[in-house]
C-alpha cells in the first residue's frame, strides 16, 4: 500500500517548509516581551513590529506567484526559503527598532512564495480528489511549526536569551532549503516515484486548456483573475480568516501573560496547546473532507460548505471575553485555530478546484493569500490601539469574530462559478467551454 503513496513524502515536505515559515514567524511573538524590555516599546510599537514581515510579504506575493508559474516550485521556494532564513536570523544580531523592522521585511519578503509554491505543488502531486487532504498538510505546517515553536522558541529565550533563538530558527531554514532544492522533482521527473503512481497522478490532473500567446503571460492571468467575482470572494474570505490567525500568532502569548500571569516559557507552553490541535486536527479534517467530497454526501456544496461550516465554528472566538478559566480559554482558542487552519487549507482546494487553467494555480493562489494577508497585516497593529486604548483583549476578540461571520456569508454568497473559465463564441453569443466540475466535482 505504501509503495503507491510515496506523493505522501512530497505532502510532508512541504508541511516541513511551512513549519519552518511559521515557527520563524512566531519567534517575535513568544520574545515580544523581553524585546519590548530591552527597547522600551508599548503595545502599539510592539504591534507594528509583529506585523512588518507582512508588509514585504504583500509587496512580492504576487510577483513571486509569477515566478513559481514560471520558473516551478523547486527553484523559487528554495530560494526564498534561503532569504526569510537570513532574515530570520538577522533580527537576532541586529540592534534597534528600526533594524529590526528591516530583518522582518527581509523575512516576510522571502516568505512570500511559501504558499503559492505549496499550491503549485498540490496542483503537480495531488489528485483531485486528495487535494484536501495535500492542502491540510501544506497548512499543517503553519500551525505545526507555532506548536513546536511556542515551547521551543520559550526554552532558548529562557536558558539563553532572545537573540540566540532567532538564529537557531533562521539555520534550521537554511538546511531544509538546502534539502528541498536537492530533493524536490516534479511526478514526471521524480525516479524514486512507482510508475503505477505516476500513472494515477497524472491521470487525474485536471486537463490544462491550449495556451495563447496573451494567456501564457503572468500578467495576462493576473488580469483574469481579478476580473472574476469567484477569485474575489474567495480572497477576501481568506481575509476574513486570516485576520484571527494573525491576531492569534502575533498576540496570544501576550495575552496569556498579561491576562492570567504566566512567564514566558508558560506562556508559551500554553500557547502550543492551540496550534498542536489545530495541526493535528487540521490533517484529520483535510482527510476525512476528501471522503465525504468523494462519497457525494455534500451535494453540491463541495468544499465552498466546509469552508463556511469552519468559518461559522470559529467565531465561537466571541465568547472569549465570557470565559474565566484557563482551560476553557484553551478549548476556545483549540476550536476557533482548528476551524480557520480548515477553512483556509479548503480555501487553497476550493481555488484549485474552480481554475480552469492549471498553470495559473501560483498567481491564483497569491491572489487568494494576497487577500488573506491584506487583513491579517492589520491584525497586529489593530490589536495594539485596542490593548493600548481598553487595557485588555475583547475589543479584539469581538472583531475577529465578526470578521469570521462575514466570510461565512462571502465564501457562500460569491463562489459559485468557475474562477477563470474560457469562452467560446456560438450562435453571437459566449459560452463556457473546458471549466472544472464546480459542484459535485469539489
Amino acid at each position: 500500500m505504501l509503495r503507491n503513496r510515496k506523493r505522501y513524502l512530497v505532502y510532508g515536505g512541504m508541511f516541513g517548509l511551512m513549519f519552518v515559515s511559521y515557527l520563524d514567524r512566531v519567534n517575535l511573538s513568544v520574545a515580544a516581551g523581553p524585546i519590548a524590555k530591552a527597547y522600551g516599546l508599548d503595545p502599539i510599537a510592539i504591534g507594528y513590529l509583529l506585523s512588518a514581515y507582512l508588509w514585504t510579504y504583500l509587496v512580492f506575493l504576487i510577483p513571486l506567484g509569477m515566478l513559481v508559474d514560471r520558473w516551478g516550485a523547486r527553484r523559487v521556494t528554495a530560494g526564498s526559503m534561503a532569504i526569510w532564513s537570513v532574515g530570520g536570523a538577522l533580527t537576532g544580531v541586529v540592534t534597534g527598532f528600526a533594524a529590526m523592522l528591516g530583518s522582518r521585511m527581509v523575512l516576510g519578503a522571502g516568505e512570500a512564495a511559501g504558499y503559492p509554491a505549496g499550491s503549485r505543488v498540490i496542483r503537480d502531486w495531488a489528485p483531485r480528489s486528495e487535494r484536501g487532504t495535500a492542502a491540510a498538510w501544506l497548512n499543517g505546517g503553519a500551525y505545526a511549526g507555532p506548536a513546536v515553536g511556542a515551547i521551543t522558541v520559550g526554552w532558548i529565550v529562557s536558558e539563553f536569551g532572545w537573540r540566540e533563538s532567532f538564529l537557531v530558527s533562521g539555520g534550521a531554514g537554511l538546511l531544509i532549503a538546502v534539502l528541498w532544492y536537492a530533493l524536490y522533482r516534479t511526478p514526471e521527473r521524480a525516479a524514486w516515484l512507482g510508475e503505477q503512481e505516476r500513472s494515477v497522478i497524472l491521470a487525474e490532473r485536471d486537463p490544462t486548456p491550449p495556451r495563447t500567446r496573451a494567456s501564457a503571460r503572468p500578467l495576462a492571468s493576473l488580469a483574469v483573475l481579478l476580473r472574476s467575482r469567484t477569485m474575489w470572494g474567495l480572497a477576501l474570505t481568506q481575509g476574513c480568516a486570516g485576520y484571527t490567525l494573525y491576531l492569534f500568532m502575533s498576540w496570544l502569548p501576550t495575552y496569556l501573560a498579561s491576562s492570567r500571569g504566566l512567564d514566558v516559557l508558560k506562556s508559551a507552553a500554553f500557547t502550543a496547546v492551540p496550534y498542536a490541535a489545530a495541526a493535528v486536527l487540521g490533517l484529520v479534517l483535510g482527510r476525512v473532507t476528501d471522503g465525504l467530497l468523494r462519497s457525494g454526501r455534500l451535494g453540491a456544496g463541495g468544499r465552498r460548505t466546509i469552508v463556511s461550516a469552519c468559518m461559522l465554528l470559529s467565531s465561537v472566538i466571541l465568547l472569549t471575553p465570557f470565559v474565566s478559566a484557563t482551560w476553557l480559554i484553551l478549548v476556545l482558542f483549540s476550536i476557533s485555530l482548528t476551524c480557520v487552519s480548515t477553512a483556509m487549507a479548503m480555501n487553497i482546494a476550493l481555488t484549485n478546484d474552480l481554475l480552469a487553467d492549471g498553470e495559473r494555480s501560483g498567481v491564483a493562489v497569491s491572489v487568494l493569500i494576497f487577500g488573506g494577508n491584506s487583513f491579517g497585516v492589520l491584525a497586529p497593529i489593530v490589536t495594539g490601539y485596542a490593548v493600548a486604548a481598553t487595557g485588555g483583549f475583547s475589543v479584539a476578540f469581538a472583531i475577529a469574530g465578526l470578521l469570521l461571520l462575514v466570510g461565512t456569508t462571502l465564501i457562500l454568497t460569491l463562489t459559485r462559478r468557475p474562477i477563470d473559465a474560457p469562452a467560446t463564441t456560438t450562435r453571437g453569443r459566449t459560452a463556457p467551454v473546458a471549466t472544472p466540475a464546480v459542484d459535485a466535482g469539489q
